[in-house]
């Protein structure tokens, strides 16, 4: 049998619920016939243990046989009443043919006088007994299944949720790309050195996040690194009106996030707002953990002049989805724009350990 009733302590609560069963059968036997009680015993619980071993298995395969969610409950009903039926007639008939051998024996301490009533009890007790061990099969086939169910829903779930985040990650690479090649284009006008040496810088930054795709978290110091690469290939373009100050706590070094996550913030801070400004500014980027959590904040100046519009507002969406799908209600982001200056700050569980492998 599987599930519960195969494990070591299954079997042996059934053999000790058998052997109560033959006993409390033999006490009154023995009071009814008014046989010494150790004939009864020596009678009842073989004939219990034996009934119960092949009863057991029985209902087990004729539950396995007729499932209560693919079968009529009228053939279930009848399959089971028939088997319930054969199941008292073999108890009955076992009790009969023990009982004469012991008689023919001529033992003291062997036999007890059956009457037609006594096996008439024992074959309806040996049907309701059956009803109650196909009862018990089909509870704990039903318990198997909904286990079975919850851990392929889960395991659904988790799939559902790696393919979200593989979605979300393939379409922050085109987005970083497409700017970056505009970049490229505007500066081979003015700058055609700046020009090759961006396209150096940006095809080192995608060998670098390309090598990183096999993984699902990478530490803020791997992030920290593709960030100073895309830094390095923006201030070609900028020159001095593009400065960054970057607070990191050692602390918050260790902590694993998904890749490219703080990417998408830093460009969207060099494009909708230091791009538009003359004089240029300082970007902030600050990370630290707090107990369980890492917080990180990322803040650009903006024009005061220029309206609450910040593009199709494609990396925020990303970094949103990508941080419920990562960490559910664990994590949150939010921006907001205050004065000349705009703000996105993110939170998430503070993990740490190796790099986790897709």
């Amino acid at each position: 049998m599987s599930g519960p009733l195969s494990k070591r302590r299954g079997a042996v609560v059934a053999l000790l619920v058998c052997l109560a069963l033959g006993l409390a059968l033999a006490f009154v036997l023995a009071r009814v016939a008014g046989a010494p009680w150790l004939n009864a015993a020596l009678l009842v619980v073989p004939a219990t243990l034996v009934y119960a071993i092949g009863t057991g298995f029985s209902a087990f395969y004729l539950c396995r046989a007729y499932p209560l969610n693919a079968r009529h409950p009228a053939a279930i009903a009848g399959v089971m009443g028939v088997a319930a039926l054969f199941a008292g007639l073999l108890w009955a008939t076992l009790l009969q043919f023990s009982n004469s051998v012991s008689l023919l024996l001529d033992v003291h301490w062997l036999g007890v006088p059956l009457t037609q009533p006594l096996l008439a009890l024992f074959f309806g007790l040996g049907a309701l007994l059956y009803c109650l061990a196909a009862a018990v099969h089909y509870l704990l086939l039903e318990f198997v299944r909904a286990k079975t169910a919850e851990q392929r829903g889960l395991e659904a779930q988790l799939m559902a949720q790696e393919a979200q985040l593989r979605m979300l990650r393939t379409q922050i690479d085109p987005h970083f790309l497409f700017n970056s090649l505009n970049s490229i284009s505007a500066l081979t006008s003015i700058n055609a050195a700046g020009a090759r040496q961006m396209t150096v810088q940006l095809a080192s930054f995608f060998r670098q996040s390309l090598s990183m795709e096999a993984h699902k978290h990478i530490t803020l110091h791997e992030e920290l690194v593709l960030i100073r690469h895309f830094l390095a290939i923006e201030q070609v373009r900028f020159g001095e009106r593009l400065q960054v100050a970057v607070a990191i706590d050692d602390a918050a070094l260790a902590c694993l996030l998904p890749p490219m996550l703080i990417q998408p913030l830093v460009e969207n801070a060099v494009k909708h707002g230091i791009c538009g400004l003359t004089d240029g500014g300082v970007l902030d980027i600050e990370a630290r953990r707090a107990g369980s959590l890492l917080q990180i904040a990322v803040r650009n100046p903006v024009d005061a002049d220029q309206g609450p519009s910040r593009g199709n507002g494609v990396g925020l969406d990303n970094v949103r989805q990508r941080l419920a799908s990562a960490y559910g209600h664990e994590a949150s982001v939010h921006w907001a724009r205050r004065g000349g200056t705009f703000e996105v700050t993110l939170s998430m569980p503070a993990q740490t350990g190796d790099t986790e492998e897709a």
